[in-house]
């Protein structure tokens, strides 16, 4: 197979054949998630050069498990999940670590501005708010905003990650909003 044809596979595809022996395609797969474990990442670690030792350790794990991975299954939940577990290890090791900024246009209604320098003006004031708020929220609320909103996972994927029935997702992303908006509400801002 040629390069070509090699990035036209899906990761499902590329995991199959290195479960059959063609690990050098393991490294498409990392070229393809990097940069999204990495932006994961950030948002529960502070140090860029720890996140980068921790993808790493999470490409690692994912090759020695590999024969594990279900092909008929999504790759993407499977190599999160396993993103997931590192750091939650790592924010256990060093519990004072912030989450840095969280794009939550999503959960946040905005005024109509004809004036572009006052919409940025004001989209820094609320992203500030909203990171302020966030910290304030628990950790079993930030990880399903993260997955949801920032990595753009539906319900079924979040519930893969981590391990919990879709209806739990469902409620447990209601209730981060609500904690979010009540977080938001205490610090004298309103949505």
């Amino acid at each position: 197979m040629d390069e070509a044809e090699n990035t036209a596979l899906t990761d499902e595809e590329i995991a199959t054949q290195v479960q059959g022996g063609q690990q050098e395609l393991f490294g498409m797969l990392m070229e393809r998630y990097e940069p999204k474990l990495s932006r994961y990442g950030r948002k529960f670690l502070a140090s860029p050069d720890n996140i980068e030792d921790i993808v790493q350790d999470v490409f690692i794990s994912a090759f020695q498990n590999i024969q594990s991975f279900d092909t008929s299954r999504r790759f993407s939940p499977w190599i999160y999940r396993i993103a997931h577990n590192a750091y939650v290890n790592a924010l256990k090791k060093n519990s004072h670590v912030p989450v840095t900024l969280f794009d939550f246009d999503a959960l946040v209604s905005h005024t109509v501005y004809e004036d572009p320098d006052e919409l940025e003006r004001d989209q820094k004031d609320i992203k500030a708010m909203i990171e302020t708020s966030l910290e304030k929220v628990s950790a079993k609320y930030k990880e399903v905003l993260l997955l949801r909103y920032y990595e753009d996972m539906d319900y079924k994927e979040i519930a893969e990650v981590l391990e919990l029935p879709i209806g739990t997702v469902s409620i447990r992303i209601k209730r981060a909003r609500e904690a979010l908006k009540k977080a938001w509400d205490a610090s004298g801002h309103t949505l």
